[in-house]
Order: structure tokens, then sequence, then C-alpha cells
């Protein structure tokens, strides 16, 4: 039988060499001094081997257990060396079943149907709360209090509507694995309840009567605010797209003696291309930062990492902090919605420049494929040209309909 001083002095050869431990066990020494350990076994009446591993990362003593296990298998009447293969197979489709596994391959499977931002979101959300909990797991082993307790420790920290999306994207992960046949059932729907009610979010538009004030004091070079911040929230007034098109735009989507600004279908909701008419206002600051920004590909790029948009807070913050107004950026969308309205232009035609696709229950059926942009080139100058007299401090005065 060997001893580790006699492995310890077991030297290289030119062939390789075996020396026995007993019981089909050998190590087998080869030309590079390295060692390996190997069982011989018969089975069915033929001769085969098993590996069990390399001296000294398996010692002596680790290798006669391994020796001892393979012999009891033969006697309960299995093969060591397929049930060893059996173990591995188990073992990686074990790791591949892991929540985190699972739910990397379920936002493979739907990222070309949700925004950029979005599918950044779900991505944040789960690398965050998710995966140092029970991204180790296999699928069919989450429990639900292990997903609750995942989502108390996201309530505590006072982040509420995280937590109820949190949940939401887990137990739309397990359906994913309910369906790919890797878990039996979604254990995250039964903690819906357990969570505390999310307050909702209001995307705070500024009033009308507002606007003069809110322009005026956005053109205040009293007021600190970074400039392409400032420029930024002027050409959202002008266009009142939804921030995260403002934010991720890029400078080849716009044609600056066209007057036009072609947002891609990929980076839309509706996921069709929408064109925003530049009214002469508009163009003038898109000029500006082209004199600012014009080297990078992004219109509004993060300071220190340009290949990345401005932050989602960043304009935000301006708005509540930096100029005092509890608005949201995206409720720009609203108050340019009612003015022109209460000013006279049709409402189809505000639709369409909103980027909706249909709103049948608000303003009756109309076709999707109906640009309107020839109506919408007129209203955005008009627009334009509205914000410019509101902020010299002229009186309103309703647009003509027939303009439309």
């Amino acid at each position: 039988m060997l001893t580790d001083r006699a492995i310890i002095n077991l030297g290289a050869k030119e062939k390789p060499y075996r020396v026995s431990d007993g019981g089909g066990l050998y190590i087998e020494v080869r030309p590079d001094g390295s060692k390996y350990w190997r069982q011989a076994y018969r089975v069915g009446g033929k001769q085969k081997t098993i590996a069990h591993g390399v001296y000294p990362a398996v010692s002596l003593k680790e290798a006669r257990k391994k020796r001892d296990e393979a012999k009891q298998a033969l006697a309960d009447g299995f093969d060591p060396g397929q049930q060893r293969k059996v173990e591995k197979l188990t073992a990686v489709l074990s790791a591949a079943n892991t929540f985190e596994a699972v739910a990397l391959e379920w936002q493979e499977q739907h990222a070309k149907r949700w925004a950029p931002i979005t599918a950044n979101k779900i991505k944040t959300a789960l690398q965050t709360y998710a995966y140092p909990f029970i991204g180790a797991l296999p699928l069919a082993d989450v429990t639900p209090a292990a997903i609750l307790a995942m989502l108390r420790k996201v309530e505590t920290a006072g982040r509420h509507e995280t937590a109820h999306r949190l949940r939401s994207w887990c137990s739309q992960v397990f359906r994913y694995g309910v369906l790919t046949m890797r878990c039996e059932r979604d254990p995250a729907a039964d903690v819906k309840g357990a969570l505390k009610t999310s307050k909702s979010i209001h995307r705070a538009a500024l009033p009308a009567s507002d606007l003069p004030a809110f322009l005026r004091k956005l053109n205040d070079p009293a007021v600190r605010m970074e400039y392409r911040t400032r420029l930024a929230l002027r050409l959202q007034v002008l266009t009142f797209v939804r921030p995260g098109e403002l934010r991720a735009a890029a400078w080849s989507e716009f044609d600056t003696e066209k007057g036009e600004w072609r947002i891609p279908a990929p980076r839309t909701k509706m996921k069709d291309e929408h064109i925003v008419p530049l009214s002469s206002q508009a163009v003038a600051i898109v000029e500006e930062l082209k004199k600012l920004t014009g080297r990078y590909t992004l219109v509004f790029p993060c300071v220190g990492k340009p290949d990345k948009p401005m932050s989602e807070n960043t304009l935000c913050a301006a708005l509540q902090t930096g100029l005092g107004f509890p608005v949201t950026a995206h409720g720009f969308r609203a108050t340019a919605t009612s003015t022109l309205l209460e000013l006279g232009w049709p409402a189809h035609v505000i639709d369409r420049q909103l980027g909706h696709r249909e709103r049948k229950q608000v303003f009756g059926a109309y076709s999707h494929m109906a640009q309107y942009i020839e109506e919408r080139r007129k209203m955005m100058q008009a627009w334009g040209d509205h914000l410019e007299a509101l902020e010299r401090g002229a009186m309103v005065i309703p647009f003509d309909r027939s303009a439309a």
C-alpha cells in the first residue's frame, strides 16, 4: 500500500507508469512528474477505468474514500463511471437552472421588445436585489419566504415602488421557468399581498398659468444650472417628447435643414418611428447644442461617460431643485396638450405629435398611419412662437382652428 512519503518520492520516467494502492486504486506518474489517481474495475465482464483526480489536490485518504464509494456502487449494481457522468450532467443542468441563469435567459428573450431604459432598469434591479439573495438557487428551490425576505430588505430602504416592480419581474422569470419546465409554479405570486401598498407616482405637470414665470426663470442666468441641462429643458418644453427619448437623442436623428427630429422605432414607446417637426426656436437650441456635444454620438451625453445618456434624474432635479417647480419633465406633455387644446388645435393632431398610436376613448378613432405632418409642422412652430411670446410677457391669444 502507498504512503504519502512513497508517493512524493515517485519520480518521473520516460514513459508513464503505475503504482498500485490496492482494491483497484493506483497512481499513474506521467513523464512531466504529474500524478493521477485511477481505479480499475470490471462491470459486465468489461475492464473499465475511473479517474479520481490529481495528487496532491486529491490526497491519498480522499482517493481511497472515492475508491470505496465506487466499489459500493458496483456492489449496488451501478457502474461508477456512468454514475459520475450523470452527476456531472446533473451539476451542469442545475447551474443552468438557477434563478440568475433563467432570469438572464428571460431577459435575452424579451430584450427586443423592451425600450433600452426598461431593459436596463430590470437588469439593474435583479443584479442589485435579487441575485445576491436567490440568484444561486435552483429555480425550483426558491420559496415564497426567500422572495419575501428579499423584498422586505428593499422595502426597509424605503423603495416601495421598486419592491413591487421587482416582485413583478421575478414573477415573470418564474412564469418563464414554468413554460420552459425549469419549475412547476410561481412562488413570487404568493407574496403579492404581503408588500406594503405602493404610493402612486404622479407625473406632476406645470400649470399653463405658470409657463411665463417658468420660462423666464429657465432663462435667468442667476439660476445655477449646467448649460446643457438648461438647453435640454428648453428643448423638452418645445418638443414635449418623452424624457427618455430626449435624454438618449443621437445627432444622427436630427436634420436642422428640414427642421426635423426622427426618433427611430426602437427608442419609442409605440415602436414606430416618431417625427418631431422642429420650430425655429427648437432648431436654434439644437444648433447651440451642436457646438457643445456635436463631437459625440449623443446629444446629451453623461458627464465623464460620453457613450451613455444623461441620467434620468438630471432633468427632474433641475426642475425641482434648481428652478423650484414641483413638476417632472414628463409633465410637460400634459402641459402642452392642455394648452394646445385650449388654444384651438385639433385633438388628433396633438395626439399624433405626442407619439400615441390610438386613443379612441379620448379623441375618437384615428388611424395610427395618419401622420398629419403638415398640420403638426404648423402647430409646432405656433407652439414655439407661443412660448417665446409668453416669455416676453405677451397676452395669450387662442390660435385659429383653421390654421390646422
